[in-house]
């Protein structure tokens, strides 16, 4: 499993658009296969910090969704006005929280 895990920030100006749009992409991206989940939290509104959690199965997965169209489409509308420290986790040894 991969974990994709930061922050994303984007003008206070921007975000409502930013989180509209966000919210339509992540409709479809549940619906991929491959993805566990996809979830973004507004961490800061007053700094327009967001924090971003992805699951996916594996790599090709990942890189199915990063090639789609609509995430294309989504890179391009929102580059040059985003910025991310986003990283990607390998995890072989996922349990539940209360396992040891």
């Amino acid at each position: 499993m991969l974990i994709v895990m930061g922050y994303m920030h984007v003008d206070p100006a921007d975000l409502t658009q930013f989180l509209d749009d966000l919210k339509t992409l992540a409709v479809g991206t549940r619906k991929r296969a491959g993805n566990i989940s996809y979830d973004a939290a507004l961490d800061d509104p007053k700094s327009g910090r967001l924090l971003i959690s992805e699951r996916w199965v594996d790599q090709a997965a990942l890189s199915a969704h990063l090639g789609a169209t609509d995430t294309l489409a989504f890179i391009s509308r929102w580059s040059g006005r985003i910025k991310g420290d986003v990283w990607k986790y390998d995890a072989s040894n996922a349990r539940d929280l209360m396992d040891c």
